[in-house]
C-alpha cells in the first residue's frame, strides 16, 4: 500500500500563501476597528441629542397644566432662546408649588457647552443648575427654543439641539423637535 501526502514545496507555498492572507488582514482589522469604534460613537452621540430633546418637549407640553387656579407665567423663554422654563401642576392641586419637595417648574439652559437643568427655577441665572451633559464627553455647540403662534390653534415650540464628541473635528450633530403645547 502507497501513502500520498503533501510534498515539503506544497507545504511551504500554502504557509507562504497563509502568511500573507494573514498579515493583509490584520492591516485592515485596525482601520475596520476604528470605522466601527466612530460610528457607535456617532449613534451613541444621536440618541443622546434625541433623549434630551424628547425630555425638554414633554416638559414643554406639559407646560401650563393646572387643575385649578395657578397664578403666574406658566412659560419663560429667555436667553434669546437659550433657556426655557415650564410650569405646570405636576400633583394636580390646583396652584404651581414652589416649595423645594414639590416644585413645579423646570428649566432648562445652554451653559458653557453643556445643557443644564434646575427643579425649581425661577430665573434663567444663577446657580444651582445641574448639567444634563458631560462637557468632557460631549459639547453642546446649539440650544434653541422658539414658539410659533397659531390664531385659534395652541402654539408650537421648535427644540433646536446641536453636539459634537469631545475632541472630535468635523460638523456637529443637529436634531431638530417640534411640539405642541396644549396647555398654554
Amino acid at each position: 500500500m502507497k501513502q500520498r501526502g503533501f510534498s515539503l514545496t506544497e507545504v511551504l507555498i500554502a504557509t507562504a500563501i497563509s502568511s500573507l492572507l494573514l498579515i493583509s488582514a490584520s492591516r485592515f482589522l485596525p482601520g475596520l476597528q476604528r470605522a466601527v469604534l466612530a460610528q457607535s460613537g456617532q449613534r451613541q452621540l444621536e440618541e443622546e441629542v434625541w433623549h434630551h430633546l424628547f425630555a425638554m418637549g414633554k416638559q414643554l407640553q406639559r407646560a401650563g397644566y393646572c387643575a385649578g387656579n395657578c397664578q403666574g407665567q406658566a412659560l419663560t423663554i429667555g436667553r434669546q432662546g437659550r433657556c426655557i422654563i415650564a410650569r405646570w401642576d405636576a400633583n394636580s392641586n390646583g396652584y404651581w408649588d414652589s416649595s423645594a419637595s414639590e416644585n413645579d417648574s423646570t428649566g432648562f439652559r445652554l451653559e458653557s457647552g453643556a445643557l443644564e437643568t434646575l427643579r425649581g427655577a425661577t430665573s434663567c441665572e444663577g446657580k444651582g443648575w445641574e448639567k444634563l451633559t458631560d462637557p468632557d464627553r460631549l459639547v453642546i455647540t446649539h440650544f434653541m427654543v422658539s414658539k410659533v403662534e397659531h390664531a385659534r390653534f395652541a402654539p408650537e415650540f421648535t427644540i433646536e439641539l446641536a453636539a459634537i464628541r469631545k475632541g472630535e473635528q468635523g460638523k456637529p450633530y443637529q436634531a431638530v423637535y417640534t411640539v405642541t403645547g396644549y396647555n398654554l
